[in-house]
């Protein structure tokens, strides 16, 4: 009976693994978008004033929440401090401020007061991905979700924003975010 269960575990972990690498959302990498345009420098793009509108879905893709945004940066000393401002259509403010340090000229690193850890940028071409894990208030406490953020420039106005949030390594919901710089 023993050797069963065993085995039945084992085919259980296989399944659970080739599972993972096939739906794995991770294959676009942001070197695949190398010597594309235009170009997104994320401490020039939000440098200034941007507006944003967004909006949250589900696992299911069922919308559950939308908001507009402003935004505010300045790009100092290689820190990029983003001052964002959500109005979620429920009522809801929120306010974020991060501090992203451009490393070079691919890689950056980012904080906020409820980012665990750091967020790792990385850019090429109009592409920038953005991992953290966020704390976020859900049916009255605080949990962790990874975002795996995407940012695309469309031209020196427009960009869109893409992210797929997970817990455990499954896939919990989805951010769709449009950006316009003024």
């Amino acid at each position: 009976m023993k050797i069963k269960i065993f085995f039945i575990s084992i085919v259980l972990i296989i399944l659970f693994l080739i599972f993972k690498i096939y739906f794995n959302e991770d294959n676009m990498k942001p070197e695949d978008f190398k010597n594309k345009e235009p170009v997104l420098k994320i401490e020039k793009y939000f440098e200034g004033n941007v507006e944003a509108w967004g909006m949250l879905q589900d696992r299911k893709g069922n919308v559950t929440r939308q908001f507009t945004a402003e935004m505010k940066g300045n790009f100092e000393n290689n820190i990029l401090t983003l001052e964002e401002d959500f109005f979620w259509k429920d009522g809801e403010n929120q306010k974020r401020i991060w501090k992203i340090e451009k490393l070079d000229d691919h890689n950056y690193l980012g904080s906020a007061s409820d980012v665990v850890g750091k967020a790792k940028g990385v850019s090429y071409g109009p592409a920038f991905k953005f991992e953290y894990e966020l704390i976020i208030p859900f049916k009255g406490r605080n949990i962790k979700i990874k975002f795996d953020d995407w940012i695309f420039k469309q031209d020196d106005k427009v960009a869109i924003n893409r992210a797929i949030l997970s817990k455990f390594g499954f896939k919990v919901g989805e951010l769709t975010v449009f950006f316009k710089k003024n």
